[in-house]
């Protein structure tokens, strides 16, 4: 497929520790690395692997840090068309804790960058993607961004709802598959990703998307449009290494199933079976596609 994501790429700075420090305390690192983050970016670079075009839109600033994630992307082939230069503001960055003790990881995150705007992304000519993703963000531009990609009926549109923006709900209906987060389905109350789905499906009515919820350790649920429910247990490595991104591969192995025609239910399970087998590696660069 020719794949188009929308959203932002970070720098990742990412310390791994025994367990995580306790306040006003000195902590020895294990190991460190400096990557290219973002989750729409994360996502592409998986689908790459998975065998299909990607292309990114989204911004970068012009520091030397932009430089880096640039390279990163291109050496994933990335393709870097639809990229906004911004004069003003620095590149995002992430500093990430690994806990080792118990696989978690913990995000401070810094942004002084301008996101993508909705102008640019209307002077895109849709026709020649398959499929669009989206990074549920900057709600006044994504609703915009939605309403354009719309227009272009044989382009298969996805979400990512990770986190609650206000705002956002009213665009559930714009798309063909909406991918929530543990997150966000506790901000909404809820405990089990199937109570989420169950009442996203109903406010939602014949308008309702496929919709997945991803749970971690606990598996994932799915809601067709069928209103049919289905779960998948996770597959958890023999030791977990690193958690970090492994949301963003469950994302891209459902994208690349439902892609390639399988069934949800398929989709499901390939996908809990991808994001453990990450969790189990260090990065996005050595995933288990078999």
């Amino acid at each position: 497929m020719n794949i188009l994501g929308v959203g932002i790429a970070t720098l990742d700075i990412v310390n791994d520790v025994d367990e995580y420090p306790p306040e006003n305390s000195e902590t020895r690192v294990r190991n460190q690395r400096i990557s290219r983050g973002g989750n729409a970016t994360n996502t592409l670079v998986v689908l790459n692997q998975l065998g299909h075009r990607c292309h990114w839109a989204g911004t970068l600033g012009d520091d030397p840090q932009s430089e880096f994630i640039k390279d990163n992307l291109l050496r994933h082939q990335v393709h870097l068309e639809h990229l906004t230069r911004c004069t003003k503001g620095r590149t995002p960055t992430s500093y990430v804790t690994l806990n080792r003790s118990t696989g978690s990881r913990t995000i401070l995150h810094y942004r002084e960058l301008p996101e993508y705007r909705a102008e640019a992304f209307s002077s895109i000519d849709l026709s020649t993607f398959d499929w669009i993703h989206f990074e549920g963000r900057n709600v006044d531009a994504l609703g915009d961004c939605l309403r354009y990609a719309r227009g272009f009926p044989g382009v298969r549109i996805s979400l990512e709802v990770e986190k609650p923006r206000p705002g956002i709900e009213p665009l559930f209906s714009l798309v063909d598959l909406l991918l929530f987060s543990r997150v966000y389905a506790r901000h909404r109350g809820f405990q089990r990703p199937e109570m989420l789905l169950e009442a996203v499906y109903l406010e939602l009515g014949n308008q309702a998307p496929l919709l997945v919820c991803a749970w971690g350790a606990s598996g994932a649920a799915m809601i067709g449009i069928d209103g049919k429910p289905e779960f998948s247990p996770s597959f958890p490595p023999v030791r977990v290494v690193d958690t970090l991104g492994a949301g963003d591969v469950f994302n891209a192995a459902i994208i690349d199933q439902l892609g390639r025609g399988h069934s949800a239910g398929d989709a499901l399970r390939f996908a809990c079976r991808l994001a453990g087998s990450k969790c189990g590696i260090w990065g996005l660069d050595a995933l288990e596609l078999d």
